[in-house]
């Protein structure tokens, strides 16, 4: 189907749906993402525990009397210190039999780390701002948040550095960024892009250029390199119209150089951007100085 004219068009800002079986891991608990979908990004979730196991709780923030005071911040005397305390692993009542005896009884993150509060002899005798750093050093154990981002460049770059970094050739996302700046790619480009790494280029590319200008990955050969990558950034239909395949031969041929009739090439496939697209025309102004 064909893109639809700009005044109709809407980007997405929810999480489109998973594989059913799509989890992640969080600690040692492995969680369900399906109750992220069609959240907006920018929504907070909590690892909860109930009867058939751990789960993802949306957390919906409520205003605080702090935050009607408009931010202010005042400076207390801190009369206490950190001198008299010793780390011998006695301070805590709690033992790990009692905690997970709270967890089977259905008790949340916080409410176990309320009690490890509660039965710290020393946690009063803290200062107030290691009494933060215990708080939240528990509460990253006991009750772990998750925050729904739109993926980016950035983002995407990273994760597969420290996870897979050969499907992607070892790219950093600070060369990545130097790519980019020394290319010029920017809004109301038209670039050409020989991507070879899953598509981590063509999905940086067409991010920057934001639904103006097209970008055109070729690839040498009958056979097109792998973009699976561009479908992780969850681009809108209106970007993915924008990025289109076509053949290095193709584009070096001597049709290129006519003016007259555009050259069909074929858009990133369906499974790529996750919508259904047909096949598009490359603008005919795209040409190479060979």
């Amino acid at each position: 189907m064909q893109c639809p004219p700009r005044h109709q068009r809407r980007r997405s800002s929810r999480l489109r749906p998973s594989h059913p079986s799509t989890t992640v891991k969080i600690g040692d608990k492995k969680l369900s993402l399906r109750p992220l979908v069609g959240c907006p990004f920018g929504s907070l979730f909590r690892v909860e525990t109930g009867p058939k196991g751990a789960f993802l709780a949306r957390v919906v923030s409520t205003p605080t009397a702090d935050d009607a005071k408009g931010g202010e911040f005042c400076v207390k005397d801190e009369v206490r210190d950190n001198r008299t305390l010793v780390d011998n692993n006695k301070a805590q009542g709690l033992s790990g039999e009692d905690i997970d005896a709270m967890r089977r009884e259905g008790a949340t993150g916080d409410e176990i780390v309320e009690a490890l509060i509660a039965n710290s002899s020393t946690f009063e005798n803290k200062t107030s701002f290691s009494q933060e750093k215990y708080r939240l050093r528990k509460q990253k154990k006991y009750a772990p948040k998750v925050l729904l981002r739109r993926p980016f460049a950035r983002s995407i770059c990273e994760a597969y550095f420290k996870k897979y970094p050969d499907r992607i050739g070892f790219l950093r996302v600070d060369t990545l960024s130097l790519l980019l700046s020394l290319a010029n790619v920017s809004a109301y480009s038209d670039v050409l892009v020989v991507d070879m790494v899953g598509g981590i280029v063509t999905g940086a590319v067409a991010e920057r250029l934001g639904g103006t200008g097209y970008v055109c990955n070729t690839h040498f050969g009958a056979k097109p390199y792998s973009t699976a990558i561009v479908r992780i950034f969850n681009f809108s239909r209106e970007v993915c119209c924008r990025i289109v395949q076509s053949s290095f031969d193709d584009l070096s041929s001597t049709e290129c150089n006519n003016f007259e009739e555009p050259i069909p090439q074929n858009a990133i496939s369906s499974d790529t951007c996750s919508m259904p697209l047909k096949l598009l025309n490359v603008p005919k102004w795209i040409q190479l100085d060979l």
